[in-house]
């Protein structure tokens, strides 16, 4: 068995976020990076479905020289190998056209990857993955079971659960559940270091989309402080100012 792990490099949840040239960059000076959480659930259960020699995980990831750090965590993880398609990210079908221009050149099972990234939650890469290869895909899972030649998968739908078995190669995004993150022990640290991974060069392909501006949301007003007894006062602030009743 051979599954391809898609990995994303994402600011920590706790960068400051800002934005250059004329708010249309995002400023990576300062940033601390870390691999996208729910691609981290994607990844252990890769990990989980091929102990005991079951099978081989490679993690993929779009980017620069500077995601080489991330990529290596994920092989800490317990990846065997990483792809790093050298270029940067600069839409989701541009990621999605990259990793599936990859996989067309290797005979893996499935494909998994977080349900969306943390940094821009497009939660596109997966669906168009799948539809450049032409393999069945299934968004934000919840379970999956593989015994290696059909997948047992369960999502949440509306007032219930959706489980789908499938026979055959497919990509599907995962959410939390599918599996715990692992933390990178000493010896995973370590053996990271040499194993391998292999640069490919981006293809050229015509610019679909363009970011025109990024903008922060407005910040909050200060906080009004209404002493208990002047009830009447707070419920004309909610009716007049905030406009909740």
């Amino acid at each position: 068995m051979k599954i391809l792990v898609c990995i994303s490099n994402v600011p920590d949840t706790t960068t400051k976020i800002t934005f250059t040239n004329d708010n249309t960059q995002f400023n990576t000076s300062g940033v601390q990076f870390i691999v996208n959480p729910y691609d981290e659930i994607a990844l252990s259960r890769a990990i989980e479905l091929c102990e005991g020699g079951k099978g081989t995980v490679t993690v993929i990831n779009v980017g620069d020289s500077s995601t080489d750090p991330t990529i290596r965590k994920a092989l800490a993880i317990g990846a065997d190998d990483a792809v790093r398609i050298n270029a940067l990210p600069r839409d989701a079908y541009f990621t999605a056209y990259q990793i599936a221009e990859y996989a067309k050149t290797a005979d893996f099972d499935l494909i998994l990857c977080g349900r969306e990234s943390i940094d821009y939650n497009g939660a596109q890469v997966a669906a168009m993955i799948g539809e450049f290869l032409d393999i069945p895909s299934v968004s934000i899972i919840k379970k999956l079971d593989y015994d290696g030649a059909t997948a047992t998968l369960e999502r949440e739908i509306e007032g219930g659960k959706e489980v789908v078995s499938i026979h055959g190669k497919f990509i599907a995004s995962c959410a939390e559940g599918v599996a715990e993150a692992k933390i990178p022990n000493m010896r995973g640290i370590m053996s990271a270091r040499t194993k391998p991974l292999q640069v490919v060069e981006a293809a050229d392909i015509p610019e679909v989309a363009k970011v025109v501006k990024f903008e922060t949301p407005a910040p909050r007003s200060a906080v009004k402080l209404v002493p208990a007894e002047e009830a009447a006062k707070l419920i004309d602030l909610l009716h007049q100012e905030a406009k909740v009743i």
